[in-house]
């Protein structure tokens, strides 16, 4: 009997609530400072990510788990208000709903730490049931669920014959292998990227080196940072660099998320990589405009508008 409900995205991870604070400064270890501005909304990567892509106009579904309390309440209410289908985010009577403490800087630069609670009350079990009941043509993750609950998802859409993009965030220094090998786009930050592969990244040069070492445990294709110039896609054969585009930062916090969601509906949408890199590329620059996570996550109409403004340039292929 084949799943009744057919989305172009399923999102398995993380949901918090998000606390942020915006100064001229980061603190240093034992230093207290004033800041700006504090904002509180909802955030976790995992929901982070199927509200991005529902805003881009997916049909996206997110399975997650929070806890009995007024924060989950809300955060379930913002899901739904999007068009995320929640159907599939479960309740822990025991753990409390996550929560991320932000501190970001004038130059958008940013500082977390979380409390995980509910996230990692998440099943293999309760994934299994989801696979049961839904088909996707992407599958995204990320490492806020419990890493048995990423591997397992990656195992159900690989055999159900989705695309699968890993965001390997938190870092994790040795995840499991067979869940690299059924990774199609990873998606890794610096510091996640060093996590992974023992390389400092830095620039172009040196993120192109930590995407062979990720490409030679099975990854099909890796989007990397690649310092100041910008984003680094990488395939076997091949390499295409997705340059910063210039626009009025002012938080980094969501941008991230803004880039695997965009990536992930430019796969469904069938489009090549190199296509999705750019849809990605761009709705990560325009996170970055406004401050906080979900609510910095741009809409369909605004990423077709930067993407004709910057226009259909190829980059150099090496």
């Amino acid at each position: 009997m084949k799943p009744a409900l057919r989305l172009d995205i399923l999102v398995v991870g993380g949901i918090n609530s998000d606390y942020l604070i915006q100064g001229s400064t980061l603190p240093k270890p034992g230093e207290t400072i004033d800041g700006q501005q504090f904002f509180e909304g909802p955030g976790g990567k995992g929901a982070n990510q199927a509200v991005g892509a529902a805003r881009l106009g997916s049909r996206v579904a997110f399975v997650g788990c929070i806890g009995r309390d007024e924060r989950g309440d809300d955060l379930l209410r913002g899901l739904k208000n999007e068009g995320v289908d929640s159907r599939f985010v479960i309740r822990d009577s025991k753990a409390a709903t996550g929560a991320a403490l932000i501190m970001v800087d004038h130059r958008a630069e940013k500082q977390i730490m979380t409390a995980p609670g509910a996230n990692h009350a998440l099943r293999v079990q309760h994934i299994r049931k989801v696979f049961d009941r839904i088909s996707a043509r992407v599958v995204l993750l990320q490492f806020e669920a419990p890493l048995s609950v990423v591997t397992a998802a990656a195992q159900l859409g690989r055999k159900a014959g989705a695309q699968i993009i890993l965001d390997p965030a938190p870092p994790v220094a040795a995840p499991n292998k067979k869940i690299l090998a059924l990774v199609d786009v990873i998606r890794p930050n610096s510091s996640e990227a060093e996590a992974l592969t023992g390389i400092c990244v830095s620039d172009r040069a040196s993120a192109r080196k930590a995407a062979h070492a990720l490409l030679a445990r099975g990854v099909r294709a890796v989007a990397i940072q690649a310092g100041e110039e910008g984003n680094l896609l990488v395939w076997q054969g091949g390499e295409e660099l997705l340059p910063k585009i210039p626009v009025k930062s002012i938080d980094a916090t969501g941008a991230g998320d803004a880039f695997a969601a965009a990536f992930a509906l430019g796969l469904a949408e069938g489009r090549s990589l190199i296509d999705a890199g750019r849809m990605a590329n761009a709705a990560a620059a325009l996170a970055t405009t406004k401050i906080g996570a979900q609510t910095a996550l741009p809409r369909r109409h605004e990423l077709d508008r930067l993407l004709s403004r910057i226009g259909p340039k190829r980059f150099s292929t090496h």
